[in-house]
């Protein structure tokens, strides 16, 4: 049913430099990465503001925007399916935050939703990109890269190309451990790594982790290892440290600080992971949770003024499975939800063509069925909000003519 709702290769070349924070001011742009978050600066023309939030770990959409109307929810969720907007128990926050019918918003995202009724906000339900892998790393390329199949570079970088020589993306700067692949390509990209970056990523212990489980002597001693190293609130499915809540808060605030500046950068990418919810994803989820919802208000207020003429695209790499597993969890899925904030963003509205949980329903009889191709979003982003050239939309998602750019998500 219709529902609109009112109310690769990674290896690209750069250079390696130190900068402070009069160059970084000077428009080289910048990267930061602490813990599982990370920040990336580049250039656009004019005065809008474009920040991408990438939600590494695959976020439930299901669970952030429950379809509470929909019969075939509670079925499938269970005691993941929480009560609807206004039937919270007294004196708990554990009710849905109303979307203006069939869809509530998770009540840790309170930020969000406030943006939602000042009509700064909009939720994109059952989207997904091109692809339909179910392995992480294949899908952040993917999802990076804007097509069906890997390429060397991504859709941000390849838009910022195509611009006239006068108006291309400044240099760039990553500070941490490298770029994301959304922002890498032609375009010239510094690098700096500060000291103290040379603990393991924190998902691939995690990832290690989940190998190492069914073995009966490398699990229990893995594990243990991983709790002497402080990895093991994701690793052994037990509740979100607060790590997160303030590294990300941080870096947005960081961004929105540098946004804002008049020399400054006007695009912005932001990664947060934690979102890889197989087990008691109900305590695991709030911390990454409620740090985007944190890093969208610091990002906001940061911004100030200019928040007017700022668009934040949240998206992930794809969706969870409908139904949980025994494990009280979910597991990797198609579609899921992606979110648009900001004061340039004509907001109050869930978007949905909105497929239905009935068993029939399901792709592969597992996953919500996605109608909406993430494509399309970016690229309307691209034409309507940056306005940019058709020409360099068509370059940043090369064979996406299925997947036409989407009006009306930004205000004239």
């Amino acid at each position: 049913m219709n529902v609109p709702i009112s109310a690769p290769s990674r290896d690209a070349p750069h250079a390696s430099f130190r900068i402070g924070r009069r160059g970084l001011l000077l428009g080289l742009g910048a990267s930061f990465l602490a813990g599982k978050s990370r920040l990336a600066f580049g250039e656009a023309p004019g005065d809008r503001r474009l920040v991408v939030v990438l939600l590494r770990g695959a976020l439930d959409g299901l669970y952030a925007v429950q379809p509470y109307g929909d019969p075939g929810l509670a079925p499938l969720r269970g005691p993941l399916a929480l009560p609807e907007p206004g039937r919270g128990e007294p004196g708990q926050e554990n009710a849905l935050l109303d979307l203006g019918g069939l869809f509530g918003l998770h009540p840790a995202l309170a930020n969000l939703h406030a943006m939602y009724q000042a009509n700064q906000a909009m939720v994109l339900h059952a989207v997904a990109g091109p692809y339909r892998s179910r392995s992480h790393f294949e899908a952040q390329d993917l999802l990076e890269a804007g097509s069906a199949q890997r390429l060397a570079s991504g859709w941000l970088n390849r838009a910022l190309q195509a611009l006239p020589p006068g108006e291309q993306a400044r240099t760039g700067l990553a500070v941490g451990t490298g770029v994301p692949l959304l922002l890498r390509g032609a375009a010239p990209v510094g690098a700096y790594a500060p000291p103290g970056l040379d603990r393991p990523a924190a998902e691939l212990m995690y990832r290690l982790a989940a190998l190492q489980e069914a073995d009966p002597r490398l699990g229990p001693s893995f594990a243990e290892g991983m709790r002497a190293r402080g990895f093991a609130a994701q690793a052994l499915g037990e509740t979100e440290t607060s790590r997160e809540r303030v590294t990300f808060p941080r870096l947005a605030g960081i961004a929105g600080r540098l946004l804002a500046e008049a020399a400054g950068p006007r695009v912005a990418a932001l990664e947060l992971g934690g979102w890889d919810t197989h087990v008691g994803q109900a305590g695991r989820i709030l911390g990454p949770m409620r740090a985007l919802d944190s890093g969208l208000g610091e990002l906001r207020d940061s911004l100030g003024e200019h928040w007017t003429r700022t668009a934040v695209l949240v998206v992930t790499e794809f969706g969870r499975t409908a139904r949980i597993n025994g494990s009280m969890g979910t597991d990797h899925g198609t579609g899921g939800v992606a979110f648009l904030a900001g004061g340039a963003v004509a907001g109050g509205r869930v978007l949905a063509d909105w497929p239905g949980l009935a068993e029939d329903k399901l792709f592969e009889n597992r996953d919500l069925q996605p109608s909406l191709d993430l494509r399309s979003v970016a690229k309307g982003l691209l034409r309507d909000h940056l306005r940019l050239p058709e020409a360099a939309v068509a370059r940043a998602f090369p064979g996406s003519n299925a997947a036409p750019a989407m009006r009306g998500l930004v205000r004239a």
